[in-house]
């Protein structure tokens, strides 16, 4: 449920940024996300509630929260262009490589903590980078503010690009040792290798 509020939310923190620019409301329905991310999974895990259709969901929502707020910061040119566009591409590059695995029936890769640190480091920077922007902001926090926003966006990006190249390589092992006319059965893309 947690991850559905979440996936129902994310074009409403879309329409803030990008239609009456609310920053304020924006920033605090991105920290709700990250603060929900983390507790989705807490309870998941401490309730032994865990589950296929959670395990899809909790990736996409935060996939999507990203993907949505680099859009902004693309078009209200909060970030370089370039950055906004090797952190899409990295999202392009998983969506292909989920394609080949599903085509060879392999079933989605796991989560990595590489990938769920660059998340968590990309949901400090994002607010951050947001709330510098803003006009209710002291100018003495914002001057502080701005390298702790761009060392997050920093350290997020390299991780989340990193995070991609491993799902390549993960990728790649999988499909290599097995031909697209294997076995009917799925099997996890780690597993099979």
């Amino acid at each position: 449920m947690i991850s559905l509020v979440r996936l129902a939310l994310v074009p409403v923190f879309l329409w803030l940024l990008l239609g009456p620019r609310w920053d304020g409301l924006a920033i605090l329905l991105l920290v709700f996300a990250g603060i929900s991310d983390w507790l989705d999974g807490k309870l998941a895990r401490w309730l032994g509630q865990l589950s296929r259709l959670g395990q899809l969901l909790d990736p996409a929502a935060d996939r999507l929260y990203i993907v949505a707020t680099l859009l902004a910061f693309l078009v209200r040119d909060i970030l370089p262009w370039w950055v906004i566009a090797v952190l899409v591409g990295r999202e392009l590059t998983l969506g292909v490589c989920v394609l080949v695995l599903r085509r060879r029936r392999f079933t989605y890769p796991e989560v990595t903590y590489v990938g769920k640190g660059a998340t968590f480091v990309l949901m400090y920077a994002f607010p951050t980078l947001l709330f510098i922007q803003t006009d209710f902001a002291d100018p003495l926090i914002i001057d502080v503010l701005r390298p702790v926003g761009y060392a997050f966006m920093i350290w997020g990006g390299v991780l989340y690009v990193w995070s991609g190249v491993l799902y390549v390589v993960q990728t790649w092992l999988a499909v290599r040792h097995r031909p697209s006319g294997g076995d009917e059965r799925p099997r996890n893309a780690v597993a099979g290798v």
